[in-house]
């Protein structure tokens, strides 16, 4: 029998967890699912003979040991501050581990206790990072194994609602982590374009994206992320021209979400000491204490907001998007020394949540440029998954699923390297993109001869 401890039970675990109970009987695994609440972890194993729910704080060093020490592999879906200290305790106890997200530096500066431990810590077994590698690097290998010089990789992915659930302006909804969507691009994106090193300052962002056209989809637009240039080398392009990696939103998005940064609504480095009693209006209001405002202390946020987007084309379309999530409302915040941030987390949370009826949509596409016998083509290979339901959704499953199947690599010994490892070769995506085809996630290709 395997023991399996996976740490985590939320909205992304849910397809993972699945996989682990229908595939405990052939082969002999045992599940302890733990998370801070015992109930959402019992809720979520569905009365299977083959998982047990348990109560865990990862802060508690002994007690995460104790349940590390008893299973051959840990899966950690716990947000990313929580992964280092788990892994340590995996290199300590000789235990096999996967996540879902990105290796940071001080987990690579693991590589070698890991190696000499002889195990293996599989990372970025997600969706993205994740299925973007491992659908990446497939492509890669074969136009690199025929002869063909790649000259131009861009990837991009974004976890949005599907068609037939969208009903707001914002074409967005929640279907991972809300703080993740908020901090999201804070920093400077680095990239390479036209064989050069490009940045993008965060206040820029969202300002500097480029158009994507899905078909049968709404126009979609992209920014780019923190960090393409470390994944250059990894990828085997060093050669390449252009390398980016970004994200997806529907068009209008970013004009709307720049509007936040602008106004320094996404900060989160201060508290707001008052923000308990302040209303959204007066928060917001706040942040204009100049000019009109003080020679007209009553002028309506709205027309404060408008003035201030006075430069903007899209102006008439922002004003609405920014009143349907509530942030000129009277209702008070009611969070004690919270970070700008954090306010407007709250607030999106209960404007961007899905309902039990809705669908989410993952869109995932890799655009290559390449030269091939003395003539040029694009190759274009695209991902599009739609959810079931609130809770089955297509961001469950497409980081859930590699993530399980990966797992069970480890478990069968299938995956001989040791140390930290990322999706990038063969053994690796070779047997996991065969097995999620069998989910309904699979890519379709469209290559374009170019002048």
């Amino acid at each position: 029998m395997k023991h399996i401890l996976m740490i985590g039970a939320g909205k992304s675990a849910t397809a993972a967890i699945s996989y682990f109970l229908s595939h405990a009987k052939t082969n002999k695994w045992q599940l302890t699912l733990a998370d801070y609440d015992t109930k959402v972890a019992a809720l979520k194993l569905q009365n299977s003979p083959y998982g047990i729910a348990k109560s865990i704080d990862v802060t508690n060093a002994a007690s995460r040991r104790k349940l590390i020490a008893k299973a051959d592999l840990v899966v950690s879906m716990m947000p990313p501050a929580f992964h280092l200290p788990i892994i340590k305790d995996c290199i300590a106890l000789k235990k096999d581990f996967i996540n879902a997200s990105y290796a940071t530096p001080e987990i690579k500066a693991l590589a070698a206790e890991a190696k000499k431990a002889g195990i293996r810590i599989l990372c970025e077994m997600g969706l993205d990072p994740g299925i973007d590698h491992l659908s990446a690097m497939k492509t890669i290998h074969e136009l690199q194994t025929k002869g063909a010089k790649i000259t131009a990789f861009r990837s991009y992915c974004g976890g949005l609602v599907a068609p037939i659930s969208d009903n707001n302006p914002w074409h967005y909804k929640f279907s991972w982590n809300p703080r993740n969507v908020i901090l999201a691009g804070q920093g400077t994106a680095q990239y390479r374009e036209g064989g050069l090193t490009r940045y993008i300052p965060y206040n820029r962002l969202f300002t500097q994206t480029a158009p994507i056209q899905i078909e049968g989809y709404a126009p979609m637009e992209a920014y780019a992320n923190r960090d393409s240039l470390s994944y250059i080398a990894l990828y085997g392009l060093t050669d390449a021209a252009t390398f980016l990696r970004g994200t997806l939103r529907v068009e209008g998005f970013c004009k709307a979400w720049d509007a936040l940064v602008q106004i320094g609504l996404t900060d989160d480095s201060y508290t707001i000491s008052n923000s308990a009693t302040l209303t959204y209006k007066e928060w917001v209001k706040s942040y204009f204490n100049s000019g009109a405002v003080q020679a007209n202390p009553h002028m309506p946020i709205i027309n404060v907001i408008a003035g201030y987007l006075a430069g903007s084309k899209k102006k008439h379309e922002i004003i609405p998007m920014l009143e349907s999530i509530g942030l000129f409302s009277d209702e008070v915040i009611g969070l004690n020394n919270a970070t700008p941030a954090q306010i407007l987390q709250q607030l999106l949370e209960k404007a961007w949540q899905m309902q039990a009826h809705d669908k989410d949509m993952i869109v995932m596409q890799h655009q290559f440029e390449y030269s091939y016998r003395k003539k040029n083509y694009r190759l274009n290979s695209t991902l599009v998954l739609e959810g079931e339901d609130q809770v089955h959704t297509a961001m469950a499953k497409t980081v859930g699923l590699p993530l399980a199947i990966g797992a069970r690599l480890l478990l069968q010994r299938k995956i001989k390297e040791k140390g930290v490892l990322l999706p990038l070769t063969s053994e690796i995506y070779t047997p996991v993109l065969s097995e999620l085809e069998k989910y309904g996630i699979h890519f379709k290709e469209k290559i374009t001869p170019q002048a």
